[in-house]
């Protein structure tokens, strides 16, 4: 039912909405358009001649060469040690050469379990066997190659013959563990069915683990991905009821990569651990399943009904057992090496050769993979060919271009990984920034990581159109960003940016946990990083990780015509040459420095809200609450009672960043000084400059890393231990709150507070280099 609202209310909704977005909209009035921002990095000279390269650059590119490579390179299954996955590598191998680059590939020997024989039966109180595979399906020509593809798995759970009562975990995560508890429900003994979401999969059966369970299934309800979200495949671009979303459960919190090799590169002479003795390969079996073959499980639950917010799409009661439904798991594997295959193509530099420029994503995929990972690897192929076309005319980057197309992401983002170990002592010497994508559809930029290159990635998204709307993708983005923020429901933190926004600063750019491949570079070796893609408006989620991920599905629901294909190529490749040819690496340090603001308020917001919350919590058991507001007919136990909240003394992070925000200023007013063309000349000047610029993001590292996870060593980003993929900023200081671990959160205050010093003393080293007379230096 449409209720109308009074004419009152209705004028100061539209007097908000007028507020919101005047300041900008009067600006533009008063005095036309604002001048273009100067090209971050660049005297004028040199922007004017970068510009008309880029221009030149966006000739060379075609969606038809995209929809091209995906066809082909989607056309048969690419998993690790497939056929096509190595015909794919050679492809691209032969494309690069002739392209003009200098190429290779790398190749190394990783473990990679794959599926001997897996099985699930209901066993009580009927029987019924799940069919663990995906049909064919009527206009998806790749579909029908069943006999070529692995069956759906979880790569790096452990294999095991396991039988027991089924209990419903909702998403298998920390809170619903909690909940399960005040209903007197233990997983103990027991096999769990979780649904995707709420985070990464690979939580799931760990933390099943963790609570003695002895093994899991995660099945994809159709609420989330299915018909329930929007017509099923291939009426529709949703899961299918027989689709499944396969993926790695690899414990990647700890550390990405080949799990025998933990530090260094898995080449063939690599000293290797015992699978036995892998720190990241999971203790209980665990299968992912279709909602066709969860039904069943489900549906032969009893025990209390699920909560309401734990309830999918499937037509029956939810039930949280366990049992009476009983059953009965197998996973066997091949744990044997297999080989991978990086493509790596280098464009020497004319000028800085030893500063590298590096460009990466993945090709393989868990099964066809048009989308994930080709649609983005297509878009670093036309990027490839088209700077090509710019050296065979002539044109040389100051800076060395590096490309790479990676394998072994999937299961662990094994191929960067191990390259990142091998090549560790020299990217630390050479390497500028790395700059990731991996899948690309059509709708919006999205961008995150390193925040010092935020204005260079606004800057070029002003430089580029959006295909559908004609307006330039950050304006795009920025109303994105203010619709998103004003809408009712929306998160405190969206609707903050979404004002900040609307009074005419830049939209922000993400913080990077991880996912992809960006992760071996920016959480290890501390290398300024970006990962670029477009989204929001495809519907390609559906098929996530299935072998309906494919060229017929890609092109009808992913970006039909690649338009945004062409569009990533455009963005992606000019952050890649204006960081090759800047006259001073394009950063801006306020950027990094109001971001850090952001994630020191939200620490201490954190403490705030939880000694709140303890303290209400606390009451309610004095007050015998719990127990009172409890039906008496259900078994509903208070929660664990959680200890107090001190005070917490984070003066040592608090102090750094007010010392951060001087130096940024200052520096960022060197920077630009840098530029003018007087200051251009000093060629010498500008090699110790940019070698102080690279040394930054290092500079936030702390070599013994996170508590219990030393391979992840930023301070500033990192995956969550508890959410896998999702970042956490501070992570030091975080998640030690989160988890109650005081004394810890104070130690890793003093150690974000030192690297953020230390960032400091080389941003105010690198403003001394511009303003400092060379006698006086």
């Amino acid at each position: 039912m449409h209720t109308r609202l009074p004419l009152g209310v209705l004028v100061l909704r539209w007097l908000s909405v007028c507020a919101l977005l005047s300041a900008p909209l009067l600006s533009s009035l008063a005095g036309g358009e604002p001048p273009p921002e100067k090209m971050l990095g660049f005297t004028e000279r040199r922007a004017r001649e970068q510009t008309a390269l880029e221009k030149k650059f966006d000739a060379q590119l075609s969606a038809a060469d995209q929809r091209a490579w995906v066809e082909q390179m989607a056309s048969a299954p690419n998993h690790v040690g497939a056929p096509h996955n190595k015909a794919n590598a050679e492809f691209m191998l032969a494309q690069f050469r002739a392209w003009g680059w200098d190429a290779r590939i790398e190749t190394f020997q990783v473990l990679y379990p794959t599926p001997r024989k897996i099985g699930v039966e209901l066993v009580a109180p009927t029987r019924f066997t799940a069919k663990l595979q995906e049909p064919a399906v009527a206009g998806d020509r790749t579909s029908a190659q069943i006999a070529d593809q692995l069956p759906p798995y979880n790569a790096f759970g452990a294999d095991g013959d396991v039988t027991g009562e089924l209990v419903y975990v909702n998403q298998g995560m920390p809170d619903d563990y909690k909940e399960l508890a005040r209903h007197g429900i233990e997983v103990r003994g027991r096999i769990v069915i979780a649904r995707y979401g709420g985070g990464w999969r690979g939580l799931k059966p760990k933390l099943a683990y963790e609570h003695g369970a002895i093994g899991c299934l995660i099945y994809s309800d159709p609420r989330d991905d299915g018909f329930g979200a929007g017509d099923a495949y291939p009426k529709g671009a949703f899961r299918p009821a027989d689709g499944v979303q396969r993926g790695s459960v690899m414990d990647m919190p700890i550390f990405p990569g080949d799990p025998l090799t933990p530090g260094v590169g898995a080449t063939a002479e690599a000293k290797r651990v015992a699978v036995a003795d892998a720190k990241t390969v999971l203790k209980i079996p665990v299968l992912p399943i279709s909602h066709a073959d969860a039904q069943p499980l489900l549906a032969a639950l009893d025990g209390p009904v699920a909560p309401a917010a734990w309830r999918g799409g499937l037509p029956l009661t939810y039930h949280l057992g366990p049992g009476p439904a009983k059953v009965h798991l197998t996973v066997v594997s091949d744990w044997s090496l297999k080989p991978i295959y990086n493509v790596i193509a280098v464009l020497k530099g004319s000028e800085r050769p030893d500063e590298w420029i590096l460009r990466g994503n993945h090709h393989d995929a868990w099964v066809f993979g048009a989308d994930d990972p080709l649609s983005g690897n297509a878009a670093l192929m036309a990027e490839v060919k088209a700077i090509g076309a710019l050296a065979k005319e002539g044109w040389r980057p100051k800076r060395t271009l590096v490309y790479a197309s990676w394998d072994g992401e999937e299961p662990g983002l094994i191929g960067s990984t191990e390259w990142v170990e091998t090549h560790a002592e020299e990217l630390r010497r050479k390497a500028v920034a790395y700059v990731n994508s991996d899948s690309n559809g059509r709708g919006f930029l999205q961008a995150a990581g390193s925040h010092a290159l935020q204005t260079l990635v606004n800057q070029v998204a002003a430089a580029v159109d959006d295909p559908q709307t004609g307006v330039t993708v950050l304006e795009r983005r920025r109303a994105k960003t203010i619709v998103d923020g004003t809408r009712r429901g929306a998160e405190a933190e969206a609707q903050r940016v979404a004002k900040l926004v609307a009074d005419g600063a830049p939209p922000p750019i993400g913080a990077l946990g991880s996912g992809s491949d960006y992760t071996a570079f920016i959480d290890h070796l501390g290398i300024a990083s970006l990962n670029l893609s477009f989204g929001g408006e495809s519907e390609t989620g559906g098929v996530y990780h299935s072998a309906y991920d494919s060229f017929d599905h890609y092109s009808r629901f992913g970006d039909p015509g690649f338009a945004y294909g062409v569009v990533l190529a455009r963005i992606a490749g000019r952050v890649m040459l204006r960081l090759a040819n800047a006259d001073v690496v394009p950063l801006r340090f306020g950027d990094f420095a109001d971001a850090v603001a952001q994630y020191v308020g939200e620490v201490h917001r954190l403490a705030d809200s939880m000694r709140e919350s303890t303290e209400m919590q606390h009451r309610m058991f004095g007050e015998n609450l719990f127990k009172l507001a409890a039906d008496p007919t259900k078994t509903q136990l208070p929660p664990e009672r959680d200890a107090p909240v001190p005070v917490l003394n984070l003066a040592p992070l608090d102090n750094a960043l007010l010392r951060l925000k001087k130096s940024a200023k200052a520096g960022d007013a060197a920077l630009a000084r840098a530029t003018k063309a007087d200051a251009s000349r000093d060629d010498a000047r500008r090699v110790e400059l940019d070698a102080v610029l690279r040394s930054l993001e290092p500079a936030l590292l702390h070599a013994p890393g996170l508590p219990g996870r030393e391979w992840f060593r930023h301070m500033i980003y990192a995956p969550g231990l508890k959410t896998g993929y999702g970042v956490k900023t501070l992570p030091g200081v975080r998640e030690a709150i989160e988890d109650r671990r005081w004394p810890e959160a104070e130690r890793y205050a003093s150690v974000i507070g030192d690297v953020l010093n230390a960032y400091c003393d080389r941003v105010d080293r690198a403003a001394a280099i511009v303003t400092e007379p060379p006698a006086e230096r």
